[in-house]
């Protein structure tokens, strides 16, 4: 139920059933020296409207841009139903049960939110989540070096987020494991078997498979996933939660499906927030499920023959063993997990479906658009999900900042990341993009560009100081 402020009365029935007359009293056995003073530096409160209006204020100095930045981070629409159920007070204030069975209302939650990623995944079980889809991955290799045995190398795509390829070498660089780089094919931005037959060696455990991959490509990830299972090796599935609503789920690739399957759950109802936080997932086959790092939770019924949920599966090494441990996540992402499950439940599959498809479709409006324009070309030829990498005859440093001046943040710059691109970067356009916004895209960065081929730097301006 919501807070409801006390009453005068209320205040003076509860300080009379106490025995004291004021609630400074409830307080006396703290020394005068210890508590605070006046607050000089404090000033005086505000009421709620112009807290409100403050607020407003500060935000709007931000600016509002029309945001086509993908890259990991992605703006989908949310339900306003998501977030007014999420912050109730016995979701917001929830924390990892260490009385398991004393939450039924936290475990039946955490059960249907891994129903839901098993489904969706198409694998055997799920685990109630982790810190976010970079930490995921670096929970996948070490599982693969722990399932394999003999291995302690991984097969890397450079086709992976490079940030998240930084953290995984963080986390494991000291475990002795290593991750061998697998490059892309320059035409269709993918991995191919014959970079893969280069890179291999005998002491590898595991290939990391995303779908889609950076570029926002779709590999060819039954080819990949037999690929490695002939060469005795785990098949690690990178994937947006999204794309899964329209692509193949990782149980299904090849064969015999993928292992492990891992990601980043932004997507799945948590809003752009500076950064953060974030929260992965990650389900394996059955086989694999006492590898896995975190929390399973199980149905069950009591001895009354109850149904109940109970914690079916904890790692709890994780607390004293640390490298050694199975797994070092002592807690999850509670509160984004609760705003997935609750994403997930609204839309359903079918809304799932629209979402995936909407995104697709902008995207490839957006590149029809692009496409027009002289001086802008696709880098890579193969399909895409719902971004991609194009390349522009300017700096595209200098085009983010003329697009930004406009109210729209363009893109995502790969030219530090991927500099054998050229001048190129990142575009993505989800489901929460009109056709105005994609029109209003199109003719800012035609102006922009026909203004630099027109009206060049001057040379001297470009040219290096002696």
């Amino acid at each position: 139920m919501p807070f409801i402020p006390h009453t005068e009365a209320d205040i003076a029935a509860m300080l009379k059933a106490i025995g004291v007359s004021k609630i400074d009293d409830l307080f006396d056995e703290i020394p005068p020296a210890l508590r605070s003073a006046v607050l000089k530096t404090i000033p005086e409160g505000l009421s709620e409207m112009d807290v409100a209006r403050l607020m407003q204020e500060r935000a709007e100095t931000d600016g509002r841009y029309l945001n086509f930045l993908g890259a990991g981070a992605y703006e989908h629409h949310i339900p306003a139903a998501v977030w007014q159920l999420v912050t109730r007070g016995e979701f917001y204030t929830a924390y990892t049960p260490y009385q398991a069975e004393a939450s039924q209302g936290t475990l039946q939650l955490l059960y249907e939110y891994q129903t839901m990623m098993a489904s969706l995944t198409g694998m055997d079980v799920s685990n109630a989540s982790l810190y976010d889809g970079a930490s995921a991955l670096a929970e996948a290799v070490l599982m693969a070096v722990r399932t394999h045995k003999q291995g302690h190398k991984i097969l890397m795509p450079r086709t992976v987020h490079p940030v998240w390829r930084k953290v995984v070498h963080a986390i494991v660089k000291n475990q002795k494991i290593g991750l061998i780089e697998v490059d892309y094919d320059r035409k269709g931005g993918h991995t191919t078997i014959a970079a893969l037959d280069q890179a291999v060696t005998d002491d590898c455990a595991a290939l990391v498979i995303p779908q889609p991959n950076f570029f926002g490509v779709l590999e060819d990830v039954d080819t990949l996933t037999d690929w490695a299972h002939a060469k005795g090796l785990l098949a690690i599935a990178c994937v947006n939660p999204i794309s899964l609503a329209l692509l193949k789920a990782p149980g299904e690739w090849g064969a015999k499906g993928a292992d492990v399957a891992i990601g980043d759950g932004q997507p799945l109802g948590v809003p752009l927030s500076s950064g953060g936080p974030y929260f992965g997932f990650m389900a394996c086959k059955q086989e694999f499920v006492r590898q896995m790092p975190g929390r399973i939770i199980g149905r069950t019924v009591d001895k009354d023959g109850r149904p109940g949920f109970t914690l079916t599966l904890q790692a709890r090494e994780q607390h004293i063993r640390r490298s050694k441990a199975t797994s070092n996540i002592c807690t999850n992402q509670g509160l984004l997990v609760t705003a997935a499950t609750i994403y997930m439940s609204l839309l359903g599959p079918e809304g799932l479906e629209r979402v995936a498809a909407q995104c697709h479709a902008n995207t490839n409006e957006l590149l029809g658009g692009i496409g027009k324009i002289d001086g802008m070309q696709r880098v890579f030829d193969r399909p895409v999900f719902h971004e991609a990498v194009v390349r522009v005859n300017m700096p595209v440093a200098d085009l983010l900042r003329a697009m930004e001046g406009q109210g729209i943040l363009a893109g995502y710059s790969l030219t530090h990341d991927y500099p054998e691109l050229g001048e190129s970067m990142l575009v993505c356009a989800t489901e929460t993009r009109t056709a105005a916004d994609i029109e209003k895209y199109v003719l800012q960065l035609e102006r922009i560009i026909s203004k630099r081929r027109l009206d060049p730097p001057c040379a001297l301006k470009l040219s290096p100081s002696p």
